[in-house]
């Protein structure tokens, strides 16, 4: 499940795979290439069976063939990264052989061919026989008032290839032919009548291969999509999560066997699912690699649907590990499925019965276009009439699919908007309709199957609309003022907005303003902001950015990208974080003038101050998330919802350092580690190695005045740097990264099992190496295994980066570097009778303290003064920091060759370079069509934040998991209510006392309210307690005075008030909970 907390990081990706003369692949190009080459093989991270326990080769084989999988393809890692993490290299692999067809390019249809651009699908043919109106200038985010008249296919084309130069995108303006789909692995109709769809289905179903063919639209507040994938479709991962695992703890002899696990960590497998066993001592039938089911799973235990009576009997160890399962669908074509759909996917259980609905509304509205030639005109009751009656017809005929109550106001609603396409929804659909092509290319997650229908009804204004107010106005916003009604445009355009983030979520939500006309009036505004620079790895999912744009502010180029979708939007950029420390930029008076905050953060600190601010301020926050294929929404409406902070996620689960440092038993232990070795090498003591060469004296008074155990620890570090370990040329580091190597991967091994041997046992008689701890065997170095030659190469390198010292060309010739490592001389180890290994799964520390600490550290200060008069005076270190993201600079290969090496020791699967960026790195999973999703649906509710009439019943949070599909709407949690007398407040109340007043004042204002204030607090100091007699001499005071005096407040010219706590009971000596008082001094 998406944590409430799901940082965002979303988006997709594109590769450089076609136009070989494309700015990407250019050689001149700025940005560094890294590219992994992709081979034919089916595999996946994951380990996938058909049903059956049959090989899934022969399926891949055959999906292969549907896809026009070309031999081989390169991923450039370091733009895709994210999107890798999501996919897979086979998916994406799929995705670049993929020609996908797009017919018509209003919103919708813009917004399906922007995510699958950035998705990085081999072709995508735009088609479109109409030209551009001012009308479509309300939801195409590619078109100006320049392409008026233009064909909308021809005029798209430019602009969408920008995206992506690695897609050849071109644009089909003739009329559509049977014969053109057959060069399409997909076909998505986003502007088609009913018949046309159902004659381009058939042929699409019958071909050989079938063409996935996916039916979507948007009217209004209404949407719709259908998707067909063939009579036979493999779903080759359903959900693209990891294989489930657990550390077997014991197994039973007997008849349908009964297998726990460690309480390490919970099960997560389900009755019927397949597993594998490794591993296991003893009962070694059950290591045979055959995938068996399992039920009665429990959250530590499960039973085996197998009799072992006849096995060896379980001694100690084993892995079981989910197998994941292919699916085969059979999809019904569109001609059979309107009258036998099977079940709906719903939405918002609170509209249960509205699918069925809407699959008349749009049946109606197809027969009502096909009759009028026309869509229904906004606020016309007679053709609303008309469509209803239409509806009745259809109904009427409907036998088992007949529904019971014809909604007319909802049709009504439907009728009205029929032919607008409102940027939200074209937003949202553009991201579910993207993910389904993403699964029928490449058999990467659970296909929609067939129908969904989705409204927003609530959306609309409270106060009803007559027909003069949605009449065309001859503005490009004419579409959503035909929904809204013009009064409501005017509301949008006013709007003072501060988006907080301008990544991924950010340039959406830019986008999507920028089209709705949010702040495009003379008394609107929208504020953007974020600190950060556009890095490489951006422009895969962040699709307002270029390659030239990267080292650029992420907030101004952002800004003038939304500026040229709409140049009347008013927007300002800064490059400001959001938090206590530019209070002085975000004001007082910044938050008191905003209509709405819009959140596109990417950590849960940052959004807890935003949270906070706008909690004091009474601001509405739109909060939104996104992970992998995941995406929430949460809205936060003053006095009518909980706050972002009312409730929180538990805390991640981290392992015990004992477990990283000597006990790991998974990869994700190994890279934990490697990354905290990498940053106390290569960064930590470098840098405390400088700290001490630019104020020796200051610096060894303050770890004499520590005289703890991490203070000589980092003292030891230093002097180790700078005595026996300083390195003077590249043999030298050499050495160094060999001797580290022995040290890491053998003496400590050594010394760990000398000091619990294999058979040793706990103060309780159990034996010491039981799971989840696995017993290590030391390595042995050879050169001729090229992972430890290029682990102890890109080591030496990076320590000679931090010395300053060049790296020869040799290094680059691996038979040279190995001559090299292979002169080192390795010293014998003797382990050590007196080691100390911390094996407290507590403890928070491992090095202990010693009574001759301050000893210590006096020697090792005299020894580094004799070798600081040995430095130059000019010597200092480069301390590395890591990057992830570029692949040219040898930190993941330090990183990925610690974890593999220590897996190895550990007998724990090793993984590859990419696999260890995304969890060292800690790379949030992201696409594109998540983030779309998620910007749709926020700017759906910030339509009710403006027009300020709605109810809690009528805004909806949001959960959704595109890969399932799932979708989970639901009401906001309304807030807490708190009592007195008369009088009720919640967490949004704030109590606001003018005047300057003085402390009496205060007191004898609380207790008009019949409350009895005994504490009054100025941040963490007390400027009243009714306890204390000295305190009544402060009751004349102003209690801004007491707030400087006292609590040492600093109050900057821009500041008007301060706020106090005060403690209260009531008259029947009950502690009573009041909000926070504002006293307002100027």
């Amino acid at each position: 499940m998406l944590h409430k907390r799901a940082s965002e990081a979303s988006s997709s990706s594109s590769v450089a795979s076609e136009i070989v003369g494309s700015d990407l692949a250019s050689s001149s190009s700025p940005i560094k290439r890294r590219r992994i080459e992709i081979t034919d093989s089916a595999s996946e991270n994951s380990p996938i069976v058909a049903s059956g326990g049959s090989s899934s080769s022969s399926v891949v084989q055959q999906r292969d063939m549907a896809f026009g999988n070309s031999n081989r393809q390169e991923i450039d890692e370091d733009l895709h990264s994210r999107q890798l993490a999501v996919y897979g290299r086979e998916t994406m692999r799929r995705l670049f052989a993929s020609n996908v067809l797009i017919s018509g390019m209003h919103g919708l249809g813009a917004e399906i061919a922007k995510n699958l651009i950035l998705a990085g699908v081999k072709s995508v043919t735009l088609h479109d026989e109409r030209v551009v109106e001012l009308w479509d200038l309300s939801s195409n985010f590619v078109f100006s008032e320049d392409d008026v008249g233009k064909n909308r296919a021809d005029a798209s084309v430019h602009k969408l290839q920008d995206l992506n130069n690695a897609v050849v995108v071109s644009s089909l303006t003739t009329s559509l032919t049977k014969e053109h789909l057959s060069g399409f692995q997909v076909v998505v109709f986003s502007d088609i009548s009913l018949e046309k769809a159902i004659e381009f289905n058939d042929f699409c179903h019958s071909h050989q291969p079938p063409i996935a063919f996916v039916k979507a639209d948007v009217r209004g507040l209404f949407g719709s999509v259908f998707c067909d994938f063939g009579p036979e479709f493999t779903v080759l991962d359903v959900d693209g999560e990891e294989p489930h695992t657990g550390i077997i703890a014991s197994i039973s002899n007997e008849n349908q066997a009964f297998i726990s696990c460690v309480d390490d960590e919970r099960l997560e497998f389900q009755d019927g699912d397949l597993v594998v066993f490794s591993e296991v001592e003893g009962m070694t039938e059950l290591n045979d690699g055959k995938p068996r089911k399992i039920k009665s799973a429990r959250p530590y235990s499960f039973t085996l649907e197998e009799d072992t009576t006849g096995y060896g009997t379980y001694v100690k160890g084993g892995i079981v590990t989910q197998v994941k399962q292919p699916k085969l669908l059979n999809f019904k074509p569109l001609r059979e499925a309107l009258s036998d759909p099977g079940d709906f996917l719903f939405s918002d259980f609170s509209k249960f019965d509205r699918p069925p609905l809407l699959h008349l509304a749009f049946q109606a509205l197809d027969r009502f276009t096909s009759e009028a030639g026309r869509f229904p005109v906004a606020g016309s009751e007679e053709d609303a009439q008309q469509l209803i009656s239409i509806a009745t017809a259809i109904n009427t005929g409907q036998g088992d699919l007949k529904v019971d109550n014809v909604d007319h106001k909802l049709l009504r609603h439907f009728a009205f908007g029929a032919k607008a396409v409102l940027n939200p929804m074209a937003a949202m659909f553009g991201g579910i309709v993207g993910q389904e092509v993403v699964k029928a290319c490449s058999g990467k997650f659970h296909p929609l199957f067939q129908f969904f229908y989705f409204d927003s009804v609530e959306s609309l204004p409270s106060e009803p609309l007559d027909s003069s107010e949605v009449a065309p106005r001859n503005s490009r916003y004419d579409a959503q003022i035909s929904v809204f009604g013009a009064k409501f445009q005017q509301k949008l355009e006013d709007a003072k907005v501060f988006t907080v983030g301008s990544g991924a979520l950010g340039c959406e939500f830019l986008k999507n303003m920028a089209l709705m006309g949010v702040s495009c009036g003379d008394q609107g505004k929208l504020t953007v902001t974020d600190d950060d620079i556009i890095e490489k790895s951006n422009l895969s999912r962040q699709f307002l950015f270029r390659d030239w744009n990267i080292g650029q502010a992420k907030s101004t180029v952002a800004a003038s990208a939304a500026a040229a979708i709409n140049p009347k939007f008013n927007i300002e950029a800064l490059q400001n974080r959001v938090g206590a420390e530019t209070e002085n930029v975000f004001d007082d008076a910044f938050w008191e003038n905003l209509t709405v905050v819009v959140n596109a953060l990417d950590n849960v600190n940052a959004r807890l101050y935003v949270d906070s601010r706008c909690l004091y301020f009474q601001k509405p926050l739109l909060e939104s998330g996104t992970l992998g294929a995941k995406c929430n929404t949460q809205m936060v409406i003053p006095h009518l919802t909980e706050n972002y902070g009312a409730s929180r996620d538990p805390p991640e689960k981290q392992a015990p350092m004992c477990t990283v440092h000597s006990f790991p038993h998974n990869i994700d232990h190994c890279l934990t580690w490697a990354r905290s070795e990498f940053e106390g090498l290569l960064e930590k003591t470098p840098a405390e190695v400088n700290a001490y060469l630019s104020s020796p004296v200051e610096y060894t008074n303050s770890m004499m005045s520590a005289g703890d155990a991490q203070a000589r620890d980092t003292l030891e570090r230093i002097v180790e740097c700078l005595d026996k370990e300083k390195c003077e040329n590249f043999q030298d580091c050499l050495t160094w990264a060999r001797l580290r190597f022995e040290d890491y991967f053998v003496n400590r091994v050594k010394q760990l099992i000398y000091t619990f041997p294999e058979d040793a046992a706990t103060s309780t008689g159990a034996p010491f190496w039981s799971a989840p701890k696995r017993f290590p065997r030391p390595l042995q170095y050879s050169s001729s295994d090229p992972s430890l030659l290029n682990f102890i190469t890109a080591t030496a390198i990076l320590r000679a980066e931090t010395f300053g010292i060049p790296v020869p060309e040799w290094t680059k010739d691996p038979k040279a570097a190995a001559e090299a490592i292979d002169n080192v001389i390795v010293p014998d180890f003797e382990p050590r009778k007196d080691a100390k290994i911390v094996t407290d799964e507590k403890a928070t520390s491992l090095t202990t303290a010693s009574v001759d600490d301050a000893a210590v550290i006096n020697d090792l200060i005299a020894k580094l003064e004799n070798c600081r008069h040995n430095l130059s005076p000019d010597f200092r270190m480069k301390p590395i920091q890591f990057e992830k993201d570029d692949d040219t600079n040898y930190h993941m290969d330090v990183i990925a060759g610690l974890a593999n090496m220590r897996a190895r020791n550990y007998s724990i699967p090793e993984v590859d370079k990419l696999k260890a960026k995304f969890i060292a790195g800690r790379i949030i999973p992201a696409i594109a069509t998540s983030t779309a999703m998620a910007t749709g649906l926020v700017c759906l509710e910030l339509y009710k934040v403006l027009d300020g009439g709605h109810k809690v019943e009528a805004y909806r949070n949001t959960f959704a998991n595109l890969a399932l599909p799932l979708f989970s709407m639901a009401e906001p949690v309304p807030p807490k209510v708190v009592k007195h007398r008369d009088m009720a407040w919640t967490v949004w109340d704030r109590w606001v006392l003018k005047g300057n007043p003085t402390l009496r004042e205060v007191l004898q204002w609380l207790e008009d309210k019949g409350l009895n204030a005994y504490s009054i607090s100025c941040g963490s100091c007390l400027l009243f307690n009714s306890m204390f007699p000295r305190h009544k001499e402060r009751m004349d005071k102003k209690v801004v005075d007491l707030a400087r005096d006292i609590a040492k407040v600093e109050l900057p010219p821009y500041r008007r008030h301060l706020d106090v706590v005060v403690a209260c009971e009531d008259e029947d000596d009950n502690d009573v909970d009041i909000p926070l008082v504002s006293i307002y001094f100027r």
